[in-house]
């Protein structure tokens, strides 16, 4: 498609699935495509390329979708580049779509820019904001790289316009059953032959430590915890809440923790009960990342620290000091 012609509509969100359900990303931004296409007067298409959709459709619709295109076909029983960015560009030909949200996953992060490549249209990636003016206009708002500050990004001129939002940006709506949509079954006109083959599939197992995508409880720390041995502060405090260790850039880059624990723009977004910052300035990339948490505590000796701008709760203080005395008075707490 390329340049904008005026006759787009509707606004899509990409159906990914996991072992024959769609993930919790594909609700959120339903969620918050809905309210979009409500403002701009358009509905809100979800694409789902599956070998069996089953009741996903209707669940789909349930949720906010007011047209879900179907391609069913056995080879669309797990992701593949080739053959899902053959079946998505097929589906903009025909249908003109005004723009297009995708889950910033692993598989949304490959598929995303291929799409947009093939459309020679733009993608806005990893956005945390989103709004649209009432001709369709999408803002797509995220932090910019390198800088303190949030940068917000048009594509005025390509259709259809493109961004990836992270998993845990937006909030999830309730499903609404009196919610009414249609379900168009596409057959593609234009089949290729996938040029990989996959030989097995490990699921992923993890052992040892909570995961922090999920943790109820999250203690980060950052440069301000000074070696990676004081991490078990942190460690201490997770154990007696029943949560997980995560990290700051700044503390993956000092080898204090390992990279799958870090908070930010370019590592896991969290929403937990309450997010623990510690020794940590506050970044507008880590921000990204946990500022949906329901509750933040910061803990900082710099009483002028971005963080407490952010947090309910600020103890100005060394970490190093306070952790242990924090992790103690819990404790006391749970045993009283």
């Amino acid at each position: 498609m390329a340049k904008k012609t005026g006759n787009e509509k509707d606004l899509w969100v990409y159906c990914e699935h996991y072992e024959g359900k769609p993930v919790h990303v594909v609700y959120e931004l339903l969620g918050e495509v809905r309210k979009m296409a409500d403002k701009c007067h358009q509905r809100v298409g979800a694409v789902l390329l599956i070998d069996d959709p089953k009741d996903i459709p209707q669940d789909l619709i349930a949720h906010g979708a007011d047209v879900v295109y179907v391609v069913r076909d056995p080879k669309f029983a797990h992701y593949s580049t080739e053959l899902y960015t053959n079946a998505f560009a097929e589906l903009i030909t025909e249908y003109r779509p005004n723009a297009i949200l995708i889950g910033a996953t692993n598989d949304g992060r490959d598929l995303g820019p291929r799409v947009a490549a093939r459309e020679r249209t733009g993608l806005c990636a990893d956005c945390t904001i989103l709004d649209v003016e009432e001709d369709g206009l999408v803002e797509w708002t995220r932090p910019a790289a390198g800088g303190n500050i949030m940068a917000t990004i048009l594509c005025k001129e390509d259709r259809p316009q493109m961004g990836t939002c992270r998993p845990k940006t937006f909030k999830a709506p309730e499903a609404d059953p009196s919610h009414k949509g249609e379900v168009v079954e596409y057959t593609l006109k234009h089949q290729i032959e996938d040029r990989v083959e996959v030989l097995r599939r490990d699921p992923v197992v993890t052992e040892g430590e909570m995961a922090i995508d999920d943790a109820p409880f999250v203690c980060s720390g950052g440069r301000g915890m000074k070696a990676k041995e004081n991490f078990a502060l942190l460690q201490d405090l997770a154990h007696v809440l029943g949560g997980a260790v995560g990290g700051s850039r700044a503390a993956v880059d000092e080898g204090f923790i390992e990279h799958p624990r870090q908070v930010g723009q370019s590592g896991k977004t969290v929403t937990p009960k309450i997010y623990f910052a510690c020794g940590i300035s506050g970044s507008v990339q880590h921000k990204a990342g946990m500022s949906k948490s329901d509750t933040i505590v910061c803990i900082n000796k710099d009483p002028d620290a971005p963080m407490f701008e952010i947090s309910r709760y600020g103890i100005v203080g060394d970490a190093l000091k306070v952790l242990p005395l924090l992790t103690q008075k819990i404790k006391e707490f749970k045993e009283s």
